[in-house]
Order: structure tokens, then sequence, then C-alpha cells
């Protein structure tokens, strides 16, 4: 994509949602202006498309005895978890149909992304269907329940399990958190890798200062759940932004996550490093926050990130950033 056709971007996807819920998806490119037709298909045409050569490979981090791309591919838009309102949720809802889904999967291997990151195992066809579809990335996911962790293998055989960010977060504030280590001993039971994930950055350091057996942390880049922990409101300043979907986004939470994220000694996946959409006013601030994320992240991190490619090809774009500021000789450098 070249910045001077920049006329369809994420932040046109969350400006005309509402519209294009009103008004249906056949109705949508007419409303997103002129350029959004060709966009449109084009995007499209990238989905389904057979490659003829190999996609360069991705700048690659060491998971266990699992080698993949620094860019993981995250579950959210192909669930229908916007965190933009009602209106993007029911589009991506319509959007991602079982096929889609599954030829998103493609599109990101083809484009060199090998690893991805699902929701839900009980939400897992589209797994299995990709597999069947010759997929081979590597899948691992988010799980909260001890007792169906045995089910979720077996169904989805992730190479790894991960306790869900908003539940870790709760029985943390709850004093609660043995939960959470049992969660970790079951899965590893289970013979497979075993990660936590967090909004609160409080919890990583916790869990590593306690020497947890972790194989690896999500860390998200925004304390969202921020409101729903007592007293976690009183510690920060009282200005904030809140939307449409009542989540708090402060503007030094990165800075404070990536700095327990460099401290713990375990490859760490930060994620929602575009705000779930609010860092994506155009094509510009897309690449800024992919170069702040990789440029805080220790040389064995990640990122995980949704993309959305019914208007613009997201995948590509996003494969372009991480090439450009994921190589692990630049990951704490300000490459130019």
């Amino acid at each position: 994509m070249q910045e001077d056709k920049a006329n369809v971007s994420r932040r046109d996807f969350i400006k005309h949602t509402a519209a294009t819920a009103a008004v249906g998806a056949a109705a949508a490119p007419s409303m997103l202006g002129s350029q959004m037709p060709s966009t449109a298909n084009a995007a499209e045409a990238a989905a389904g498309a057979t490659p003829t050569t190999p996609a360069k490979p991705l700048p690659s981090i060491q998971l266990g005895s699992y080698r993949i791309s620094r860019l993981v591919a995250g579950a959210n838009p192909l669930s229908g978890y916007s965190y933009q309102g009602a209106h993007a949720t029911h589009c991506m809802k319509e959007y991602f149909t079982l096929e889609r889904q599954v030829e998103f999967l493609q599109h990101c291997e083809r484009a060199g992304i090998t690893a991805h990151q699902f929701s839900g195992y009980k939400k897992s066809e589209y797994l299995r269907a990709a597999r069947d579809h010759g997929v081979k990335m590597s899948y691992f996911g988010l799980h909260t329940d001890v007792s169906t962790i045995e089910d979720a293998i077996k169904s989805v055989q992730p190479i790894a399990l991960v306790h869900h960010g908003g539940a870790t977060d709760r029985a943390f504030a709850d004093g609660k958190h043995q939960k959470v280590h049992d969660f970790v001993k079951a899965v590893h039971d289970g013979g497979i890798m075993a990660g936590v994930s967090a909004h609160n950055p409080d919890c990583i350091k916790r869990i590593a200062d306690e020497g947890w057996n972790v194989d690896f942390f999500m860390t998200c880049f925004y304390f969202i759940s921020r409101g729903h922990v007592p007293g976690a409101m009183e510690k920060v300043p009282p200005v904030c932004t809140l939307d449409m979907t009542s989540y708090a986004w402060y503007k030094d939470d990165p800075a404070a996550m990536t700095a327990v994220v460099r401290q713990v000694k375990q490859p760490c996946f930060g994620f929602k490093i575009l705000a779930a959409g609010r860092a994506c006013l155009n094509e510009r601030r897309v690449r800024e926050a992919f170069k702040i994320a990789f440029s805080n992240i220790k040389p064995v991190d990640g990122v995980i990130v949704g993309m959305f490619p019914r208007y613009v090809d997201e995948i590509q774009f996003d494969v372009e950033a991480a090439r450009r500021y994921g190589q692990v000789l630049k990951a704490n450098r300000q490459a130019s």
C-alpha cells in the first residue's frame, strides 16, 4: 500500500461501521469512498490468491521447541471481538464466515506468519478446517477452565494454552492467584506449554518474582481491566479516555507493561499494540505502533495483532511492518 492511496485504513473502518451495519455489506463500498470497490476487491483477491513465490521469512523467535514468527495473527476479529462497539462486532461476524476464516489463515501463512493465537477451543471449527486445507501454522490459545484442558488439547492440538488475561486480572485482584497457578500446572500435565495472559503488569511481575514454571506470557499494552480491579483507578491520574466500550485507554500503559516485559526472562507476546484500532488513524501511526512495540520488548519476544482484511490487505501491511521493525538485531534500537 502506498501513502497516496491511504483513503482506506483501519480508521476508515471504525468511522464507517455504523453505516455499514445499517445498510449491509453490499452497500459498504459506496459509502466508504470512490476507491473502496477496487481496494476491497484487492483485499479479497489477496486472501484467496495462490502464491507464485514463497514469502520471505519473517523475523522469528524460539518458543519451546517451536520456531515461530515474531508477528502472530490474533483471533479477535475472526471471533467478532472488535472493541469498537456493536456495529463493528456485527460487521466482523458477518464477514468472517468459516470459509473466510480459513482463507485468512491461509493468507497469513503465505505472507510468512507461522503462528495463530485463538480465543477459545469451543469455537475452533475454523482451526480444524484450516488444517484440513493444508495450513501448518502453530496454534496457541486462551483458556481458563481446568476441567476442560484435556478436551481443548485433543480438539485443537495446540502447542500451548494460555490463562485468559481478564480472568488472570480478576483472580489476582480477588486473592485467588493459586487458581491461575493450578491452571499452569494442569496444562503442563497435559504435555504442552503453559502461558499466562494479563492486562495488569503487576500480575506478570508477581508471577516472575515468585518463580512460577510458566513458558511464556501474553502482555496487554493497555490495562483495560483497570476499572474492574479494586483500587486500581486510584493509582493513576483521573484523566483517561472512556469510549463506547467502557474501556479506559491510558497513554502511559504501554511503557508500564513493556518495563515489566523487559524484566522477565520468559518470552512475552505484546497484544493490543494498536490499542484495539485506536492507534490506527493512518498508515504512519500503524507503523509507528509496530516500531514502538518492537523497540521496547526483548529480542525473544513477539507481538499478537488482530487483522480485518475486508477493505484493506492489513495482513500484508502488518507483515511488512513486522519485517521492517522486528529484526532481532534491531529490536531494541530506534530503526529509521
